[in-house]
């Protein structure tokens, strides 16, 4: 698979990101981006923190209402967020004239992913920490172009039907 998309990883915790964990994230992000069908190189930011980490950044990022593929309490911490830099809709994929022309990459957004909750998550779902940060990350991804869980219906059987297949070529099962 083509390294050519640009994923910086960065960590305001101790040992969040080992090179183990940004391997395996940058893996299921390329792995993502390429299920998705997205032919062009993209930039997507990754900060791994805590739970009082992604609390704060949560309360100033969201105060005036959730992002696109955002959604619930906004002063409160949560598994991840994701920052997208463009409005798509599910199926809708980035161009080549959205990337920033100083890089090439078109920059899809960021996510903030808490470890502490992957770790209780992991726990509370009696599977290993490496299959709940790819599923928080592959959400993620998914928020980034345009799929959303808001409803309990078609919109969250087509996110949800995403998730799983790209798990599944990454041969992570539950």
């Amino acid at each position: 698979m083509a390294k050519r998309h640009y994923i910086p990883v960065t960590a305001d915790v101790p040992g969040a990101a080992s090179e183990g964990n940004c391997a395996l994230i940058r893996k299921v992000i390329r792995t993502a981006l390429a299920a998705e069908g997205v032919d062009v190189p993209c930039e997507v930011d990754v900060l791994l923190t805590n739970d009082s980490g992604i609390h704060e950044i949560n309360r100033e990022m969201r105060q005036g209402g959730a992002p696109p593929g955002g959604a619930g309490v906004q002063d409160a911490s949560t598994d991840v967020l994701s920052f997208p830099e463009f409005d798509l809709r599910p199926g809708e994929l980035p161009a080549p004239e959205d990337a920033d022309p100083g890089t090439g990459l078109v920059p899809l957004g960021d996510m903030v992913i808490s470890m502490e909750h992957v770790a209780a998550q992991a726990r509370e779902y009696g599977h290993a920490k490496r299959r709940e940060l790819s599923y928080l990350v592959v959400h993620s991804v998914l928020h980034l172009l345009g799929y959303d869980h808001l409803d309990e219906g078609p919109q969250k059987a087509q996110m949800r039907a995403r998730e799983e297949a790209i798990l599944g070529e990454l041969g992570i099962g539950r």
